[in-house]
């Protein structure tokens, strides 16, 4: 499938580093006195950095993206130097993006490429080194001066709750959440990312949640979120295409789409039904509608 992605032309950049505030991923970072694309994985390719080069250095290019390769990404990455490699690992890190980073730093030792992958920033700003390449960028987290925390992805599912002998729920506390990860908007979301990989996905309205009381044990439980508003967001057909790149890479299990009674919420089960179109895998999608105070009116198969 095609996605826009940003492209940065190195002789034109200055390395002031006006764009780098306003990459809302992190994707990008100041190296070597050059703005530099980290990594493709987490360039949403809405192009927030665009307007603040001076030198006209950055632009937006549409070009078929493969299912995000990890390898791939690493033979372009040790191209840039050492600094570059160690920012890319860090930048997996900090999203807790696991199954890439070991990956690639397995890259870097099958080809024994001498950079001392152990050697990271720790909560100081400061190079400290770990004993085991492998604990390297998990030991820690650095200090993430170019991402944005409302998009920076975050998973944080956790053991199950509590039961007693007969399996019922042990009550700990106020009711749990029942989120499994950060971001939740679709416009913010990775489509890759690894809590979306063979996961049951719940596909919501923007109003669900505040209209159902029980919206978090009913619907969410057990599965991991992306909510938007078929009415007020603009960029549909990015929407489409991070659909589709959940259930064609991701490999998604299921998806759940909760709609609102009204009938411009509609679209979000079109946009749903044409995902799985494109992608070519015919995974189960099940539709139910809410009421505006919160009834589950219909649920079905669609």
């Amino acid at each position: 499938m095609k996605r826009k992605i940003i492209q940065i032309d190195e002789e034109k950049c200055n390395g002031c580093g006006l764009c780098i505030p306003n990459c809302h991923e992190g994707a990008m970072q100041l190296i070597d006195g050059k703005a530099r694309l980290i990594s493709d994985l987490f360039c949403d390719g809405l192009g927030a950095c665009i307007g603040h080069c001076p030198e006209g250095a950055i632009e937006i290019i549409e070009r078929e993206a493969e299912p995000y390769n990890e390898r791939k990404v690493m033979e372009i990455m040790v191209t840039k130097g050492r600094k570059t490699i160690l920012a890319h690992l860090e930048h997996l890190r900090d999203h807790n993006e696991t199954e890439f980073l070991n990956e690639a730093i397995k890259y870097l030792k099958e080809n024994n490429i001498d950079m001392n992958p152990t050697e990271t920033k720790n909560q100081a700003g400061n190079m400290a080194v770990y004993a085991d390449p492998a604990t390297a960028f998990t030991a820690e987290k650095s200090h993430v001066g170019c991402a944005c925390p409302g998009s920076q992805t975050l998973d944080f599912r956790v053991a199950p709750q509590q039961v007693d002998t007969t399996g019922v729920p042990v009550a700990t506390g106020p009711a749990p959440s029942e989120l499994r990860q950060w971001p939740v908007q679709l416009h913010l979301l990775n489509p890759q990312a690894g809590y979306f990989k063979n996961a049951d996905v719940l596909l919501a309205a923007d109003c669900a949640a505040f209209a159902m009381g029980n919206f978090h044990d009913r619907f969410l439980k057990g599965k991991s979120l992306a909510i938007a508003c078929p009415k007020l967001d603009s960029n549909k057909e990015s929407y489409v295409q991070k659909l589709t790149s959940m259930i064609a890479d991701s490999r998604i299990n299921s998806l759940t789409v909760v709609m609102m009674e009204v009938p411009c919420c509609g679209g979000l089960l079109q946009m749903a039904q044409t995902a799985r179109t494109n992608a070519g895998r015919n995974i189960p999608i099940k539709q139910a509608t809410v009421s505006v105070q919160g009834e589950v009116i219909e649920e079905d198969w669609a």
